[in-house]
């Protein structure tokens, strides 16, 4: 398989500050990759490093095998959709969009004709006339997507492109962008903080700490599979337990990952039949639709947060329940940290 991109040892410091500290990475042609991560965890530099506006302290890039550092921005075959969109206000959709071909020297006939056909691909057939004042946001967002296709990049980098969108709208947008990259083929590189866009549209996720990657794997992986501490707390909500908590619940004398959704409640009369178990006293009760959020409490001090479906009924403050999982609902870390 073809690697796209690939960082080799990549650092990139200003001044005492690593933003990114010995990074290796590799990402296949066609890929639809996430650098995931909370903010300052280096990969919005990354993705500066992979488009050219940043160049590497040490280390080593590629893209298409070709070395990256030093060359230009304009002389990479990438593209960059902002989080703002950067649209031009006093220019119209199809001049936006024809922005770049018209700096290459591409004759106007041929750049509106590419143009246009790039507005169709993001289902804006028709709008090259108007200003992005004239749209609304996820038109704007769809404007933005086109100007950056026109130049058939290889690579193309997302900088939290749906950031400014409404919840609904954003959804949408997932769905519309992953279709849009399957049925190009083109890599994508999507730099995002939000764990649910990463694991609905990534085919793999790089989880960012620190300027350092704590984790690559698919998002079933760094899901179902963290690593360490920080990927199972970051990742998902997940309950992260330490060595003497999973022993007096009757699991491994681990530091142990337990999502949510995975515990169950035990019913009045029932016996747990082999499962880890545990008492204890609910906390707080954050109803949530089609579930209920219970922070609940163990009598070792030990905090367990559990996603009950809403069928089982209403649960209070101060409740006592009994908790079981099952054996293969405990993921055992490999790192601490």
């Amino acid at each position: 398989m073809t690697t796209a991109v690939s960082f080799q040892h990549v650092s990139r410091h200003f001044g005492s500050v690593r933003a990114v500290d010995d990074v290796y990475l590799d990402i296949a042609e066609g890929e639809f990759f996430a650098l995931l991560g909370p903010s300052g965890s280096g990969k919005t530099t990354c993705l500066r490093l992979i488009a050219g506006f940043e160049q590497p302290t040490s280390g080593h890039i590629e893209i298409f095998g070709a070395t990256a550092e030093g060359v230009p921005p304009y002389r990479r075959n990438v593209n960059t959709v902002f989080q703002d969109y950067a649209l031009f206000p006093h220019m119209t959709v199809l001049e936006n969009v024809a922005y770049g071909l018209m700096v290459k020297g591409v004759d106007k006939a041929k750049r509106e004709a590419e143009a246009e056909k790039a507005l169709a691909l993001v289902a804006l057939p028709g709008y090259g006339g108007r200003r992005p004042s004239q749209l609304s946001g996820g038109q704007r967002q769809r404007v933005a997507l086109a100007r950056a296709l026109v130049n058939q990049p290889k690579v193309l980098l997302l900088d939290e492109p749906l950031g400014a969108l409404d919840l609904k709208l954003r959804e949408q947008m997932q769905v519309e962008l992953k279709t849009l990259q399957r049925n190009l083929g083109i890599t994508f590189v999507f730099v995002t903080h939000d764990q649910g866009e990463a694991l609905s549209m990534a085919d793999r996720v790089a989880i960012f700490n620190e300027g350092r990657i704590a984790q690559v794997g698919t998002p079933e992986d760094v899901y179902e599979r963290p690593e360490t501490r920080f990927v199972a707390d970051f990742v998902g909500s997940s309950n992260v337990l330490p060595p003497r908590i999973s022993s007096a619940a009757g699991g491994p004398e681990r530091w142990i990952s337990l999502r949510p959704e995975k515990i169950a409640i035990l019913r009045e009369g029932e016996a747990p039949s082999g499962r880890f178990s545990a008492a204890v006293k609910v906390k707080a009760v954050h109803y949530q639709g089609a579930g209920t959020r219970l922070n609940t409490e163990t009598a070792e001090g030990a905090v367990l947060n559990v996603m009950a479906p809403s069928a089982l009924g209403r649960f209070r403050e101060g409740d006592v329940l009994t908790l079981h999982w099952a054996p293969d609902a405990v993921h055992v870390m490999e790192r601490e940290t």
